[in-house]
């Protein structure tokens, strides 16, 4: 899977999609993705398998059990495992649900 289909399979979802950021403040809920880090496959002094880890945040005005069960099942979907974590941050009044996936 390419950033590009990632992009696109988040968009099926039905909630509005940026990387990194919007330009333009967002109602929740919305979704928020970008890369972390890379983690490719090395030996001998070579990059073998290109292995990029990408986080996937969404962000809601509660704690959305349905917004979280559409985005957990379109990774499902698409054969991604993912971690995780939940936090609420106080300043914008937001619930972020961090997903942490490898393509």
């Amino acid at each position: 899977m390419t950033q590009a289909e990632l992009f696109q399979a988040l968009k099926e979802i039905g909630y509005p999609v940026a990387y990194s950021h919007f330009k333009e403040p967002q109602s929740p809920p919305f979704i928020v993705y970008l890369f972390s880090y890379s983690g490719d496959f090395m030996a001998d002094g070579t990059n073998y398998h290109e292995i990029s880890n990408f986080q996937i945040e969404l962000y809601t005005a509660y704690k959305d059990l349905v917004a979280e069960g559409k985005v957990q099942a379109k990774l499902k979907e698409l054969g991604l495992p993912y971690s995780k974590l939940e936090t609420f941050v106080e300043s914008e009044g937001f619930f972020q649900i961090l997903y942490r996936i490898q393509i």
